[in-house]
């Protein structure tokens, strides 16, 4: 076993796994601290890294693609103080550091981890139910809708249209973007049969964000509603494509994404008990 312990956070590895926990000090970012203690298969792991600096240095982890939901869902955006898989390290312990870099990597090698992208998602999205109030509004996810609600600085004609409620099944992508300079940041949804080029500030399926405290939270949200998605990288089927109507075929193939995103560990027992209940009653 391999430990590094530091005021940014801890980090075990036991041969099989990683545990990443966060730690207490004042630069460690909301979106580390709510998430908690990650646990991170070996075989979700492309590689680790060491940098040295003259006062500090850095571990970083680099995960397969398509491994993590909060990854897929943030494109890799994530500034220093929120990503989960950086640790700051002080120059007295760059000794323990290199060490632990040679036990993972040597774990690595004697599992014969591939290092490509992965077709199913390795590590679960965060737990739901969860909401978040930032920018001009407040995403609220339960695991089956995305609600979506304005606050006194949102743009009048997108807070005319009311509060949004969007099916997990109508959903076809999710996207968060930081704030960057003056360009303001958003987490969108991109929603079947309801297409939009409106930039955020005027998207009824957008948060905007404007690099606020609480931004980064939003990809908790993102990050929950992508692990409920069809993985990008799952090899496609034959099957037909989803008809505009609500029928019964529709619902049946609903049934099946649910039993598949089941078996595979992004939904849980309860989660998969009530998404199902859901489609049974609308059949």
């Amino acid at each position: 076993m391999a430990e590094i312990i530091q005021k940014d956070g801890t980090w075990v590895f036991d041969g099989d796994a990683l545990r990443l926990t966060p730690g207490r000090d004042k630069n460690v970012g909301l979106l580390r601290k709510d998430l908690g203690e990650l646990t991170v298969p070996l075989g979700a792991l492309a590689g680790v890294s060491f940098e040295q600096g003259r006062k500090s240095g850095r571990l970083r982890l680099r995960l397969r693609d398509g491994a993590d939901p909060l990854l897929q869902a943030t494109g890799g955006k994530l500034a220093e103080p929120h990503d989960p898989y950086q640790l700051n390290v002080e120059s007295d312990r760059y000794g323990v550091a290199e060490y632990f870099v040679d036990e993972v990597r040597n774990g690595l090698l004697l599992d014969k981890v591939p290092s490509g992208a992965v077709d199913r998602y390795l590590l679960p999205g965060p737990a739901v139910p969860l909401s978040v109030s930032a920018g001009d509004g407040t995403a609220t996810f339960d695991g089956e809708h995305v609600r979506l609600e304005w606050n006194w600085k949102t743009e009048d004609a997108k807070a005319a249209a009311g509060p949004r409620s969007l099916a997990v099944a109508d959903i076809t992508a999710v996207e968060w973007h930081p704030a960057v300079g003056l360009e303001n940041g958003y987490l969108r949804f991109g929603v079947r049969h309801a297409p939009t080029e409106a930039p955020p500030k005027y998207d009824p399926h957008s948060v905007e964000l404007w690099g606020f405290k609480k931004d980064p939270l939003m990809a908790l949200v993102a990050a929950a509603v992508q692990s409920r998605l069809p993985h990008p990288g799952a090899p496609v089927t034959d099957v037909p494509p989803r008809p505009r109507q609500d029928d019964h075929d529709a619902l049946l193939r609903r049934l099946r994404e649910l039993g598949e995103l089941h078996r595979t560990g992004v939904l849980t027992d309860d989660e998969f008990a009530h998404a199902k209940q859901a489609v049974l009653r609308r059949m």
